[in-house]
């Protein structure tokens, strides 16, 4: 029920994108928003809930048990459901969709933690590998569904599909769940701190994309990115000198919850960062479809999907430190390889309706398949891993916040990632194109309009300008490759120097804390 309901949270975040043009072009806007601004409200309060929230969530599922919050978050959710899909207005919708990601807040750690209480060992290790495949099987399948629906029946079935589901888990988590135990402590939790990391997490994930949106001298961008930065301040203070903080200082004494933490934002950061790119160049530079841009990641959510399960049980056994180093490697290595996806190569021009176009041309298989499998493997090898080490190393009656955290860090991190590689994508294609085209301004803003990094040129820009933009664009996505290639090395260098071979669990009798880390005798097999 664990899988399932996180499921929902995330299949939910892939299917709004394909309802987005039919949800425009049906629902009024009654304020002054524009139809393309309202848009991106509706996804956008979504994540910014969410993200904001999911901290406080976490600690909420410690407090008052796993089980109860994690049913109130179904319930919510089910709720918000219900009125995105009976939405009269864009306004509404908006207002839905951020009650939508607070619920969602409770959800997605208290599905971890519940899973952290209920499995030992090996089996542990294996439900989470689970719950990363179900998760990747999800993303996969999120527009597909919802393209189905919004083409078939209507953009609201893409939100009322999910009552019945819903309303499943909620029944089985009353019925089959166990209540984890509570925090014997009798400890409040800490508003004040939930405030301050919700205002934190919420400046350091939308900054960014606003400032991507709307420039980085944005009186409303440089206030987000002042009160992220200004909250972090505010919260590592609270941690290090409040007793019961929102999230416990003691957590940062373990030193593998440290240094999973610090790799996730690196390796989350250049996942968004590979994939976000990808996807656009595919469509913009060299022509796929939007189907075959889509299809095109596929087989590394397979391989994710498939195999996570083995691997989160194979490194249960030998210690997460390989694992956690080899796969961030491999990613590298698949993102060098995309890194070399000539502008000339053939595109994929894949329709829903023309089985005649579902066959891959060469230039995906010559071009991008090795790229995408090699970084898939890498996936496959490393993100199971990551979720046992990080919940192996907080202690169950932690595991709620311990989640909620890392799972803000997964968000922060592509948000500044991404926002890194814009800025060097953009600059890199306006000089490339300076030099392939010498009579172009391309500080015009005119001339901007016209010719975007990784898009197609507006028509009747001329063939020459045209094919300059797309070797520029080429160049530019090389150089997004190779950033999110050193973020994966860096990643990969920190799980290895700094995590041990065998990571022992919070909390063993046996177990010694020596410097902040768990050491344990070499006979105990205590691997988290």
């Amino acid at each position: 029920m664990a899988i399932l309901g996180s499921g929902i949270v995330f299949l939910d975040g892939s299917i709004v994108t394909v309802a987005l043009p039919a949800i425009g072009a049906e629902l009024p806007v009654t304020t002054n928003l524009g139809t393309l601004e309202a848009q991106s409200y509706v996804y956008s309060a979504y994540l910014l809930s969410l993200s904001a929230l999911l901290i406080a969530g976490g600690a909420l599922s410690d407090m008052r048990g796993r089980k109860r919050v994690f049913a109130w978050g179904l319930g919510g959710f089910a709720l918000a459901s219900a009125l995105c899909g009976l939405a009269p207005t864009m306004e509404f919708l908006i207002g839905a969709r951020a009650l939508k990601g607070a619920a969602g807040a409770l959800v997605v750690p208290g599905s971890l933690a519940i899973i952290n209480a209920a499995f030992e060992g090996e089996a542990r290790a294996r439900a989470f590998g689970l719950w990363t495949g179900a998760s990747a099987g999800v993303t996969v399948l999120g527009p597909m569904i919802g393209g189905g629906l919004v083409d078939g029946v209507s953009w609201r079935a893409a939100f009322l599909v999910n009552l019945p589901i819903l309303a499943f888990a909620l029944w089985a988590t009353l019925q089959k769940v166990e209540e984890s135990a509570r925090l014997a402590t009798g400890d409040s939790i800490d508003w004040y701190g939930a405030a301050l990391t919700g205002l934190a997490v919420a400046g350091l994930t939308f900054g960014p994309i606003r400032g991507q949106e709307a420039g980085w001298t944005s009186p409303m961008v440089v206030a987000l990115l002042a009160v992220g930065v200004g909250a972090t301040v505010a919260v590592v203070s609270r941690v290090r000198n409040r007793p019961h903080a929102l999230v416990p200082r003691s957590l940062f004494e373990n030193r593998t919850f440290v240094v999973v933490n610090i790799s996730t934002f690196f390796i989350y950061g250049a996942l968004y960062v590979v994939l976000y790119m990808l996807s656009i160049h595919l469509q913009g530079t060299l022509g796929y479809t939007a189907t075959a841009a889509g299809f095109a990641s596929v087989p590394a959510m397979v391989l994710l999907a498939l195999f996570s399960g083995k691997v989160g049980g194979w490194s249960e056994r030998t210690g997460p430190r390989a694992w956690l180093t080899l796969g961030p490697l491999a990613m590298a290595g698949g993102a060098a390889w995309l890194s070399f996806i000539p502008p000339t190569s053939e595109a994929w021009r894949m329709t829903g309706t023309d089985l005649a176009t579902w066959l891959p041309p060469s230039g995906y298989l010559n071009d991008v398949f090795g790229g995408v499998v090699l970084f898939g493997l890498g996936a496959m090898i490393m993100v199971a891993p990551l979720t046992a080490a990080l919940m192996g190393s907080v202690p169950h009656e932690r595991a709620g916040v311990g989640s909620a955290f890392n799972n803000a860090v997964s968000r922060i991190g592509p948000q500044l990632a991404g926002a890194l590689a814009v800025v060097a994508t953009t600059a890199v294609f306006y000089g490339a194109l300076a030099d392939r085209a010498p009579g172009l301004d391309v500080s015009d803003p005119t001339v901007r309009a016209q010719v975007s990094p990784l898009n197609s040129p507006a028509p009747g820009i001329g063939e020459e300008i045209g094919e300059a933009a797309r070797e520029a664009s080429s160049e530019a996505f090389s150089w997004a490759m190779w950033i999110g290639a050193a973020l994966l090395v860096v990643g990969a260098g920190a799980n290895g120097i700094g995590l041990a071979a065998r990571v022992a669990v919070p909390g063993d009798v046996e177990g010694v804390r020596l410097g902040g880390q768990i050491c344990v005798p070499l006979d105990i097999d205590a691997t988290g």
